[in-house]
């Protein structure tokens, strides 16, 4: 079982801001900008490369999700970045897809 699935079960706790029947959002315990959301799918797909055409809805979801918390978050004026990493190389270092939304500074590019 992945961190996140424990979160999503309660096992472990978490800042929860927004929560339905497909997805879970909660800020970031190692923040990298002031305002660092996570956006976890309740189904468990290890990552981007690996979902299916029958996870397209799913997908779209949580980008849509993500849209709704930023604004929630005021970032849409001032702008926001998301993230989804895939492998070490990446950055992933949980096998369990998640979107990163991050905002509240001017954020960089390249990112790393």
């Amino acid at each position: 079982m992945t961190l996140f699935e424990k979160i999503i079960a309660r096992q472990i706790p978490a800042e929860i801001l927004h929560e339905d029947e497909h997805c879970i959002a909660f800020r970031d315990i190692s923040p990298q900008a002031p305002v660092h959301l996570l956006v976890v799918p309740k189904k468990p797909i290890p990552r981007i490369g690996v979902a299916a055409l029958d996870d397209q809805a799913l997908l779209g979801h949580l980008l849509l999700t993500v849209g709704e918390i930023a604004r929630k978050e005021n970032l849409s004026e001032a702008g926001f970045r998301v993230v989804i990493n895939h492998g070490p190389h990446g950055g992933e270092t949980v096998p369990h897809l998640h979107i990163h939304l991050l905002g509240g500074r001017p954020l960089e590019w390249p990112p790393g």
